[in-house]
């Protein structure tokens, strides 16, 4: 079961790496900046789409819902997106630099990993939402808070980072001609994955912004529906990583 995911993943993602990889080659003939721009772009727009998967969105809007505010949800998209590809760097320097081995069963335990920490994010969201309304907002109101839920969403891609590094990183080292090239890409995808969350922080705030969505009770159901949908999840990708193992 395990190596079937990590399989899946390594396949969709060789795909765009060879393509990418053909227009990498046709730098050196006559429109070979058009053929980079157009390289760097699909490679943008792949990074960006990473950020759109299940995981990352549930993750997301279950730390946005903890801000009234849209300017700190987007914050904490680029927060993940930085820790997100932190960890992918890691990774790709192990694997590719240190030519140290990861096995697709390890990597397996990484997806296992990123679904109990969407069950404890869920979890942790719901007992906020039982928390004191007087201390909610002192937390809101409290800068230093701010600085510590970006420090939480940085965490939280780290972790998702582990989840998506392996087929990524296998993918350039069988397409990329060297090193150089490889962690390019790598750069390239984590910028758009670093915008793509950015996106989707600012989307998902929407209706917990206190100026545009008025009705608290509909506030709160989003939030339990956010939750319980988190904690599912994280338990299908622990059960779906781990079973048959």
């Amino acid at each position: 079961m395990a190596n079937r995911i990590f399989g899946e993943r390594l396949k969709k993602i060789g795909k765009i790496n060879r393509f990418v990889h053909k227009i990498f080659k046709k730098q050196k003939q006559y429109l070979w900046r058009k053929y980079f721009m157009l390289g760097f772009f699909i490679t943008l727009y792949t990074g960006l789409s990473h950020a759109f998967e299940a995981d990352h969105l549930l993750a997301v809007s279950n730390l946005v819902t903890n801000r009234n505010k849209p300017i700190h949800a987007v914050k904490d998209g680029v927060f993940w997106g930085i820790g997100h590809t932190s960890t992918i760097f890691f990774v790709a320097v192990l694997m590719i630099i240190l030519k140290y081995n990861i096995t697709a069963r390890v990597f397996s335990y990484f997806e296992a990993a990123v679904g109990l920490m969407l069950i404890l994010l869920g979890i942790w969201r719901l007992i906020k939402l039982n928390s004191d309304k007087k201390h909610q907002k002192e937390i809101i109101a409290d800068s230093g808070a701010h600085f510590h839920h970006h420090k939480a969403a940085l965490g939280v891609g780290m972790v998702h980072g582990l989840a998506g590094s392996g087929a990524l990183v296998v993918g350039v080292l069988m397409q990329m001609r060297n090193w150089q090239e490889g962690f390019w890409y790598i750069l390239i995808f984590g910028i758009g994955s670093i915008v793509g969350m950015f996106l989707a922080a600012g989307l998902f705030s929407i209706p917990f912004s206190k100026s545009l969505m008025k009705s608290e009770k509909l506030q709160i159901i989003l939030i339990l529906v956010s939750s319980l949908l988190c904690i599912f999840y994280g338990s299908h990708v622990i059960w779906e990583n781990l079973s048959g193992m």
